[in-house]
């Protein structure tokens, strides 16, 4: 990129980044939902900074998805406001949660129910749950790694936690029912299903981790829809995939940049190179796919655990029919990549090779999330612990 390019991205990713940053803050639900708006318009322009026919055709995709998925969760939003009319609060607190949250008890049942399906289908586009999540392979493919760890680690889990802040609310005016959390489990479950119909058969790297993300998301909806230790089990694999992921686009992305292309038969062969990348990929696969003993296996083991606790027994078989497809088909990829043999190509056909310089940052952006997802996975720090217990007695409260 040169320089022009250079500040364009800086703009755009900082802008993203505190958009997202002020959908986690903000009170008043219509500002979050503005917020979340602005990481579409922001993210969007990220996607094609490498313009390309490929980048804008996923780069007008996603923004024709996913605004129709904000439109969705305005409504959902509106409709809270309608919602609150029956209860004594001003003009300006209607769409304040912390005024909303003491008195949702109150709130009209039949119109907070249209409120949280319309809710879920607009932020669980954003989320990149099933079946909402068509935007997401083209741009995770057609994106720069560090855009595409940004939308698996920072703007899925935004989308969700949108989601959650209206959980408590509808399930106070429906009686602590467990009307919304079914609801959420059922959209998690069905993420899972599609991602391991598709997962097995990609051969794009990057398209690879897109439906691994939207796997990731769907075991963190269904950790919330569960409730008790599974919405701590959530909270935890939110961290954990997020720092997977970080790991895994970053090294496929540098990967594809030194090869000239993000096929995963062009990456054969890269663990035997030493090179770091190709390390950090054939990890990070593995790490995701729920390899003992780091963090990503514990959180799925605690939503395993959540599951037969609840007396939720076909939920949790399908849950191992899923993640055990993705299993086997991701470790194939992941063993194909770190030992196998580069397809022959012609010298004429062959991609012009960026030479790989191993170097301080390169060695940290691979090891140091790796080092953290074994240490959460062997030892979860007190403060962690505690911080995440209270962070799950807000969204947990409602059951």
């Amino acid at each position: 990129m040169n320089a022009r390019d250079i500040r364009r991205f800086g703009a755009l990713w900082f802008g993203a980044m505190a958009s997202m940053t002020a959908t986690l803050v903000c009170g008043n639900l219509g500002l979050m939902w503005v917020s979340m708006e602005a990481t579409t318009l922001l993210t969007a322009f990220l996607i094609c900074i490498h313009v390309r026919p490929l980048s804008l055709e996923a780069m007008w995709k996603y923004l024709i998805v996913c605004s129709v998925g904000v439109a969705f969760a305005f409504m959902g939003t509106l409709l809270v406001g309608s919602a609150a009319q029956r209860l004594s609060l001003g003009s300006m607190d209607m769409l304040l949660w912390s005024r909303l949250r003491p008195a949702a008890a109150g709130l009209d049942p039949a119109t907070m129910k249209l409120a949280f399906i319309f809710i879920l289908v607009g932020y669980g586009t954003k989320a990149g749950l099933a079946p909402m999540h068509s935007w997401l392979p083209d741009a995770h493919s057609q994106a720069p790694a560090p855009v595409s760890a940004l939308f698996s680690g920072f703007m899925l889990s935004a989308g969700m936690y949108c989601i959650l802040r209206f959980i408590p609310l509808t399930e106070a005016a429906l009686g602590g029912a467990g009307w919304s959390l079914r609801l959420l489990a059922g959209m998690g479950t069905l993420s899972i299903l599609v991602a391991a119909v598709f997962i097995a058969f990609q051969q794009d790297a990057k398209r690879l981790l897109a439906f691994s993300s939207v796997e990731h998301i769907g075991v963190i909806a269904l950790g919330f829809g569960l409730g008790g230790v599974g919405t701590f089990a959530a909270l935890w694999h939110t961290l954990n995939h997020a720092a997977a992921k970080t790991l895994a686009f970053h090294s496929a992305g540098a990967l594809g940049q030194g090869r000239g292309t993000n096929s995963l038969k062009a990456f054969a062969g890269s663990l035997r190179a030493a090179s770091p990348w190709g390390q950090g990929l054939f990890w990070g696969l593995l790490v995701l796919i729920g390899v003992a003993p780091f963090a990503v296996f514990m959180s799925e083991l605690m939503v395993l655990k959540a599951a037969a606790d609840a007396g939720a027994y076909w939920t949790l078989a399908l849950f191992l029919l899923g993640t055990g497809i993705i299993f086997v088909g991701v470790l194939r990829h992941a063993v194909d990549a770190a030992w196998g043999e580069p397809p022959a190509m012609p010298s004429a056909a062959r991609p012009e090779p960026h030479p790989e310089v191993p170097g301080v940052t390169q060695r940290l952006l691979v090891w140091a999330p790796l080092a953290l997802l074994l240490l959460l996975g062997v030892w979860l720090p007190d403060w962690l612990g505690t911080a995440i217990a209270r962070a799950a007695e807000v969204v947990g409260g409602a059951r």
